[in-house]
């Protein structure tokens, strides 16, 4: 893979803009990534233009750096276009790597620009190995796992990965698994997974018992187990903070590169990177495998206030000058009658040869290899230092010190240009996006359940979504009476993947071959074992070529994103069928540490769902399913009466979640009649949309 160091961990700093992209190359970063002004999951950050990213490429590689370009959100059918042409220009100015969320574009990379190699986004909420296999199928060649994983599962997935692995080590934590978080977009239509988060998280949220802000976690921080993660085989490490500052990213980068290089980083160091920005301190918590309390946090007045001018000042040092790491090995001729050469050669077999002036006969001294190397090994204000250097000198020859820097600066500036010349990736171009709209007949109806109790009156629904984990004995009470059931699989499944795959095979012996499944670990356990796998919400559908990638992996249906309008998914193609959410609370973030622990007492005591409560007392459901909880909305969504402005659909989901098997009968009764819940309703995003 272009840049990839084997054997030794990369260093991977954000660049939110030109400084910061100064500030991580100057401080060590091996890779930077960085987003254009179009299709950022980090809009706000300051990004870069075309002309921008042309020069930015440019001034990495001549540094020896890699330069990752974030194309990491969600794209709708009439933005894939723009879109492509993105990659088009990425090609065209020689970008490393894309790093992408949507699979859609995923698939139209593979077939535009193949060479172009892809890492699989943060953003996919891949925690699984099932998940790291499924997209290195689908010839992705790096995966950035979850935030949310321990050591021992980063260990675990990496040794047996078949592609790279990067992993998150400084920076901000999410409360939500990445990619799964629609809090901002149901709050205000700012989407999360289209780079607009307005971070409602951080405002105050308090469950009984809590700490008042029970949404916000602390920054990460495994910046000293860097050797840790080297050993265990991690590609790269990642450190997060596009919108923060240049002094920011020079800490956190140097501090990286302090702890590969002699072990350990600087303690004023890591005193003026926790001042600069933290929340309350820094966590490990995930890493180590203990979550809870103490890895929630806010960003405090002291916390502000730590970043005085001293620290500021201290941190821009770090970046003032040109780091000095690329190593050049010289040639130096110096023959009677004839003009001086210097040959310069660098790490990426480029190799120049400028011409100097002819030697004199020397009065006094004679050049020398020491004096020679004196003048050559001057490369400050350049990225380059003088590794080697071989001397074949006349006798008795001399040549000014002035020629000789001449010589040198000729050289590496001529060698500066080789090495930051566009190394553009071949781009053949797509057929046009244009697709027909799908024509669904009369849609059907499905419903999901949290857990086995489902009234007679559903027995009239296409399918019945019950979780993977009932009691076999739900599972039989279900198909005696009837239905047809698919077995939800959970979206989060940390350190459960094995109990899944064991428990996926039982459901089969039970005679269940159908799962729904919103991961795409999940995807591939279930394809593999031959079932017949409906795609959830969490998959993030938002496009026709997503749908249709989906459809060639082999599922037969497919639930669209949430996040888009109806008028949006009426234009959707492909042939696959697909169904949208029209009935429940909305799931808005899927966490693996539960705020309702916060109160101490652990889950023996939520007999009922917790709740947790915004600053106006709003109140916003939690329930447990699988590794993770779920925070609902605080009102259910509805198209009871709407239903005849649904277009394009195959069918419709009613997801039940807080009702009893009462409210479920009841609300099943006021739904087919056209009429909404008591208590409020919401119409969700499918009229507003998101941004």
């Amino acid at each position: 893979m272009k840049g990839m160091k084997k054997n030794k961990i990369e260093i991977l700093a954000p660049a939110g803009g030109e400084e910061a992209l100064t500030a991580a190359v100057r401080s060590g970063a091996d890779a930077v990534y960085l987003g254009s002004q179009r299709f950022s999951a980090r809009s706000s950050a300051h990004n870069f233009d075309d002309e921008q990213l042309k020069n930015a490429v440019a001034y990495c590689h001549e540094n020896g750096v890699d330069v990752h370009l974030a194309v990491n959100t969600l794209v709708r059918d009439d933005e894939l276009g723009d879109a492509m042409e993105l990659v088009k220009y990425a090609c065209s100015v020689g970008v490393d790597a894309l790093i992408v969320q949507d699979m859609g574009v995923i698939s139209l990379i593979r077939k535009s620009c193949p060479d172009m190699p892809i890492h699989a986004s943060t953003q996919l909420s891949v925690h699984t190995l099932k998940g790291v296999e499924m997209l290195a199928r689908l010839g992705v060649q790096r995966v950035v796992l979850s935030r949310e994983l321990s050591f021992e599962e980063i260990a675990l997935i990496t040794k047996h990965s078949p592609v790279e692995i990067e992993v998150f080590v400084h920076g901000a934590l999410c409360m939500c698994v990445s990619g799964q978080c629609y809090f901002s977009a149901m709050l205000g239509s700012r989407s999360g997974n289209r780079g607009q988060c307005a971070q409602p998280c951080r405002l105050p949220f308090l469950v009984r018992g809590g700490t008042g802000y029970d949404l916000s976690l602390k920054d990460l921080s495994v910046i000293e187990h860097l050797s840790m993660l080297q050993q265990a085989g991690v590609a790269s490490a990642k450190i997060e903070g596009r919108m923060k500052r240049p002094e920011y990213v020079a800490a956190a980068t140097a501090a990286c590169r302090q702890c590969l290089d002699s072990g350990s980083a600087d303690a004023k160091l890591m005193e003026n990177l926790q001042a600069v920005f933290s929340r309350t301190g820094f966590t490990s918590g995930y890493f180590d495998g203990k979550t809870g309390r103490d890895m929630f946090g806010i960003r405090s007045k002291d916390d502000v206030g730590a970043a005085d001018k001293k620290v500021f000042s201290a941190l821009h040092e770090l970046y003032k000058r040109e780091r000095q790491h690329v190593p050049v090995k010289m040639h130096l001729e110096v023959p009677a009658g004839a003009a001086s050469t210097l040959s310069a050669s660098d790490d990426r077999k480029n190799t120049v040869t400028v011409k100097g002036s002819v030697p004199e006969r020397a009065e006094k001294v004679a050049l020398d290899y020491d004096r020679a190397e004196r003048s050559l090994a001057k490369t400050g204000g350049t990225p380059y230092y003088l590794e080697s250097l071989e001397c074949e000198i006349g006798e008795g020859l001399t040549v000014a010190a002035s020629s000789l820097g001449a010589m040198r600066n000729e050289a590496l500036a001529v060698l500066s240009e080789k090495r930051s010349f566009p190394r553009p990736v071949s781009f053949s171009g797509i057929s046009s996006l244009n697709t027909e709209p799908h024509k669904a007949a009369s849609m059907s109806l499905r419903a999901r359940f949290p857990d086995g109790n489902v009234p007679d009156e559903f027995l009239d629904c296409e399918l019945i979504y019950v979780p993977l984990f009932i009691p076999d004995k739900a599972f039989d009470r279900l198909l005696s009476r009837g239905f047809a059931v698919a077995a939800e699989i959970p979206r989060g499944m940390f350190g459960i993947e094995k109990s899944i795959q064991k428990r996926l095979r039982r459901v089969q012996e039970l005679g269940v071959d159908e799962v729904l499944t919103g991961n795409v670990g999940a995807v591939q356990s279930a394809l593999e074992l031959g079932m017949l796998v409906h795609g959830g919400f969490g998959l993030n559908i938002t496009n026709t070529q997503s749908l249709a990638h989906f459809r060639e992996l082999g599922l037969i249906d497919a639930e669209l994103s949430f996040e888009l309008t109806l008028q949006q998914i009426s234009a959707i193609g492909d042939s696959l069928p697909r169904g949208i959410i029209t009935y429940g609370r909305l799931p808005l973030m899927l966490t693996r540490n539960c705020p309702a622990q916060n109160d101490g007492r652990g889950c023996k005591h939520c007999s009922t769902p917790p709740v947790i409560r915004d600053r106006k007392g709003i109140e916003f459901p939690m329930q447990c399913f699988g590794a993770c909880t779920e925070i609902l909305n605080s009102t259910p969504l509805t198209l009871a009466d709407r239903r005849q402005e649904i277009s394009g659909a195959d069918f419709e989901v009613l997801r039940f979640s807080t009702e009893n098997g009462a409210q479920r009968a009841e609300m099943l009764r006021r739904y087919i009649s056209g009429k909404t819940p008591d208590g409020g309703h919401t119409r969700g995003l499918y009229y507003r949309g998101v941004y």
